[in-house]
């Protein structure tokens, strides 16, 4: 994969192009309402999208680190289930984020392009003209912080919306936060619907 950078276009450190793809890039998944459980030495990752195009845009990723993924019709009409075979590629992100049978960040959590565009497809999109959302699990109330103070360190801070404001959800606010955003999670993934990406 080549590093060089187009014309007037500088190397993000964090951004998608930074190092090559990894199954554990999934974890972009679990800052969401992603979820991940284990079998033996395996684990498998799964979410439920909103829109086909996401549904399709994760099958893609997923694809792209040698990892098998199914989709199925949600028990919410119009949602779709997102899931990966169990994999021992995935067994490190299961064992760093449970807890018994419940999902926790691990220490040192850390979010970067890979992992925020895989968030980003599954539950992101434009929330007006200066603005990008990103949504969280609903019962993930106790690490909304932690994935917070992630977001915060590589540079977008965001305002977490509760159930009351249409979240729970992160919302990065401002062109430069948008730009940076763009910088990390690259250019939109095939069949997004014109502005919904950065």
């Amino acid at each position: 994969m080549s590093l060089a950078k187009p014309p007037g276009k500088q190397l993000s450190l964090f951004g998608v192009e930074a190092r090559p793809a990894s199954p554990l890039d999934f974890e972009g998944l679990l800052a969401g309402a992603g979820q991940v459980v284990r079998m033996g030495g395996t684990a498998r990752v799964s979410i439920v999208v909103d829109e086909p195009w996401r549904a399709r845009a994760l099958l893609v990723e997923a694809r792209a680190r040698g990892l098998t993924a199914t989709c199925e019709p949600g028990e919410v009409e119009g949602h779709i289930g997102f899931r990966t075979a169990y994999s021992s590629a995935l067994a490190a992100l299961g064992a760093a984020w449970l807890r018994g049978a419940v999902k926790h960040p691990p220490p040192g959590f850390a979010l970067e392009g890979r992992r925020l565009r895989l968030w980003a497809i599954a539950a992101g999109g434009r929330d007006g003209a200066s603005a990008f959302t990103l949504r969280l699990g609903a019962t993930g109330e106790p690490h909304w912080e932690l994935v917070g103070r992630a977001l915060a360190t590589v540079g977008l801070p965001a305002v977490l919306l509760g159930p009351r404001a249409g979240g729970p959800a992160y919302r990065i606010v401002g062109r430069r936060r948008l730009a940076r955003l763009a910088e990390l999670v690259g250019d939109p993934p095939p069949g997004a619907p014109p502005g919904i990406w950065v």
